[in-house]
């Protein structure tokens, strides 16, 4: 018995609302599309996968390992595309039974895919489904409703196993409605097993949200302090915005104390050193440098560990200039760096009323805390 596997994965996301497209957006550094192909490489029954895509997605899709993977442009409907990529499959003459899963659904648990597995051997179909537990009411009109017996529904999940030469019939022959389980609902040896719920369907940021926050194994806090010296005939950068002032900090770099500070707090959550280790002053390259691009360096390296910025607490502290009517946009900067919400970012400007050197206008020091989410 030979599987393979179809990622169905060419749908618009509208309901979505993001101008990246459902299946590319990442838990930790690891898409939607990849959280799936992670899992479904493990086992070796299953022979070749495909994804099925919107060609609108395309530079998207080319961003993922996809090294012994089939990609097809999908069609219009789900089952426009499943039938595409069934009658692929078909051609190539190399497999008995197929995987219909959506991207949608990435959390799903190696342990499913055995039972599925299992299940087909002796089953032409296995479905994963789910009890439903909450009360289940039917609207009649616009007034009256009645109340359902709940043990006579159950939710269905993916993937679901076939016959291929018998799901690609069905979908030919069949008017298709909800899943692919709704083309042969009469169908013989059809093995109905227990779903997961943990195997939810993305469909809006707030399921987004709680799959993410099922993926966060701990959340790490990180302290960054950072100051320098006010000089003439330098600029003066904070977070990475020029600020209009008749001093600058002096620095090896463009001595940005917020993006420093900030650097410094994301290294600390991380265990990955500090930022003199990281750019060092002896080293010409360095001199000058933007730290924008030294904290996209920074963002860079952790994501690569699996690491996400979760939120900043900034102190600003200068005597002057007053940076009231800069904070939406040193915010809005912070953001985009750290790849993180606007209102996951605080910044607070402070004095020392008037003491020492910074109240005397001869430095600008700034704090950060920040906390950092490592995903499994």
């Amino acid at each position: 018995m030979r599987f393979s596997f179809i990622l169905l994965a060419g749908g618009n996301s509208n309901r979505f609302k993001s101008d990246l497209p459902k299946p590319y957006h990442k838990i930790g550094k690891k898409t939607l599309i990849e959280l799936s192909l992670d899992k479904i490489r493990k086992f070796k029954e299953i022979e070749k996968i495909i994804i099925i895509y919107n060609k609108k997605h395309l530079r998207f899709l080319k961003k993922i390992d996809l090294k012994n993977i089939k990609i097809i442009n999908g069609g219009k409907t789900r089952q426009q595309s499943t039938i595409i990529a069934l009658s692929y499959l078909k051609k190539q003459n190399v497999t008995t039974k197929v995987l219909i899963h959506d991207a949608a659904r990435p959390n799903f648990s190696n342990e499913l895919i055995k039972k599925i597995l299992f299940e087909s051997k002796k089953n032409r179909v296995v479905i994963p489904t789910l009890k439903i537990q909450d009360a289940l009411k039917k609207k009649n009109n616009k007034k009256k409703y009645s109340n359902l017996e709940r043990k006579n529904f159950f939710l269905t999940q993916t993937p679901q196993c076939f016959i291929l030469k018998d799901i690609l019939y069905f979908h030919k022959k069949n008017k298709y409605q909800d899943d692919d389980m709704s083309l042969i609902n009469n169908f013989d040896k059809l093995k109905l097993i227990k779903g997961e719920k943990r195997n939810f369907k993305i469909t809006d940021k707030h399921d987004f949200n709680l799959l993410k926050s099922i993926y966060k194994s701990n959340l790490k806090v990180g302290i960054g302090f950072d100051v320098h010296r006010l000089v003439k005939d330098r600029q003066l950068f904070l977070g990475g915005i020029k600020i209009p002032s008749k001093l600058g900090t002096l620095g090896h770099s463009d001595g940005d104390p917020v993006l420093h500070a900030i650097i410094d707090a994301i290294l600390g959550a991380c265990q990955m050193g500090d930022i003199g280790e990281k750019f060092s002053d002896k080293n010409k390259i360095f001199k000058n440098i933007s730290s924008t691009f030294l904290l996209k360096v920074i963002i860079k390296q952790i994501q690569e560990k699996n690491y996400e910025v979760n939120n900043l607490d900034v102190n600003i502290i200068t005597q002057s200039p007053k940076l009231k009517k800069f904070k939406k946009k040193i915010i809005n900067n912070i953001s985009s760096l750290c790849k993180i919400p606007l209102e996951n970012i605080n910044i607070k400007a402070k004095t020392t009323e008037k003491l020492g050197v910074i109240g005397k206008e001869k430095a600008i020091a700034t704090e950060v805390i920040v906390s950092i989410i490592k995903y499994d």
